[in-house]
């Protein structure tokens, strides 16, 4: 299975709707709130987010290299094969 990682803000109910999501199809996924990480740490955040093609708003979930913005289950499912 492609690896899952999910680039949150820990107050945005569209991050948490996100997580639920991958918790509730038993899909394991690693889930980094944004805004409780140090400023390297941050950085590193946007560079890979830009990297895979994202802009900076969140949630970002990074499946297998690409980048999905946003709560979108459809797209989920199309990255990883389902």
């Amino acid at each position: 299975m492609k690896k899952v990682t999910i680039y949150a803000l820990s107050t945005c109910l569209w991050c948490k709707k996100t997580k639920k999501y991958f918790e509730e199809k038993k899909i394991p996924f690693e889930a980094v709130d944004y805004d409780k990480q140090d400023e390297d740490r941050q950085e590193k955040m946007m560079q890979e987010m830009r990297g895979a093609g994202c802009t900076g708003s969140f949630p970002f979930v990074n499946i297998g290299g690409t980048c999905v913005q946003g709560y979108d289950p459809e797209e989920f499912e199309r990255l990883l094969g389902k």
